[in-house]
């Protein structure tokens, strides 16, 4: 099994950049790539940002310059080529993940595990776009990357023993637990997941309660960490509709998008990224009182 030093993320999105955090808080030197070189600069913002919060919070030991200090970006996709371990955390899109494995595939050594952060895709599907599909893996982070314990690793029909035994190894010294799923459409959770968000806004638009309500409801009543606006404000919502819209393809109409949902992700409410969702947050982030839409 090949020794894992230095990891490279493909894609600083919200997912990009929190893999990126933890690579680098666990000690291994880390190698971001955006094809939006602006996204580049805000990812190393944000992750500067997180850095500074978990230090002053106590949950960071390593002064935040040595953390900082293991990351590196990259100006194309050929610069990850001297990595142990490459994770793709693009766009749900399958011709986007289909370009990034292609090149990847031209210029990682044969024993380094091209992994996938998707949440839902086919990984068989995705790494079809490789020579080597058998070390493609599905590795699938949680959001927000720093808090969450779980990471699932998902095997497609190629996908080669020793790149999934990689892949767990990998995952536990970020920090996670892990657990194998077979491939299946949303694997073991997002089926879960984008039906209690998809079931919120079709509360919602039915007018059986309040935004803070229904978020509320879930967590004292199931106890969950999160509401599910809260949490689909944190994943985006653009996200959320591409998973329900793969996995009503799939899976079939239980998985139909609320039409509400589909509304506000035409009306650009993409979630805390972009500074409104469901609720509205200010320039650092944090969300305002009061906010919550009213449907």
């Amino acid at each position: 099994m090949r020794e894992v030093k230095r990891i490279g993320v493909v894609g600083t999105g919200v997912m990009g950049q929190g893999i990126a955090y933890q690579a680098a808080v666990s000690g291994f030197e880390t190698w971001m790539y955006d094809a939006r070189p602006e996204a580049l600069e805000k990812a190393l913002e944000q992750i500067a940002a997180l850095v500074k919060r978990q230090k002053e919070k106590g949950f960071l030991r390593e002064e935040p310059g040595d953390v900082l200090g293991r990351l590196r970006t990259a100006s194309s996709l050929g610069e990850l080529g001297g990595c142990d371990f490459v994770i793709e955390a693009v766009t749900e899109d399958l011709a986007v993940k289909h370009r990034v494995f292609r090149e990847l595939d031209g210029v990682c050594a044969p024993d380094v595990v091209l992994a996938t952060n998707t949440s839902a895709k086919s990984i068989t599907e995705i790494a079809a776009a490789a020579a080597m599909p058998e070390r493609v893996v599905g590795m699938h982070f949680f959001n927000p990357v720093h808090r969450m314990e779980l990471v699932e690793v998902v095997r497609g029909l190629e996908s080669a023993e020793w790149a999934v035994e990689q892949t767990e190894v990998v995952g536990r010294s970020l920090g996670k637990e892990t657990i194998r799923v077979q491939e299946r459409p949303g694997f073991a959770t997002s089926r879960i997941s984008a039906l209690i968000g998809n079931e919120a806004f079709y509360m919602l638009m039915e007018g059986v309660s309040s935004v803070e309500e229904i978020d509320k409801a879930i967590k004292l009543g199931l106890h969950f960490p999160m509401g599910p606006f809260e949490l689909g404000d944190l994943v985006g919502w653009d996200t959320r509709l591409h998973v329900l819209e793969y996995l009503h393809q799939t899976l079939g109409e239980k998985f139909r998008p609320c039409p509400l949902l589909v509304q506000y992700v035409r009306a650009g409410r993409l979630g805390k990224k972009v500074g409104r969702g469901v609720y509205e947050y200010d320039e650092q982030g944090r969300r305002i009182p009061g906010s919550a839409s009213g449907r």
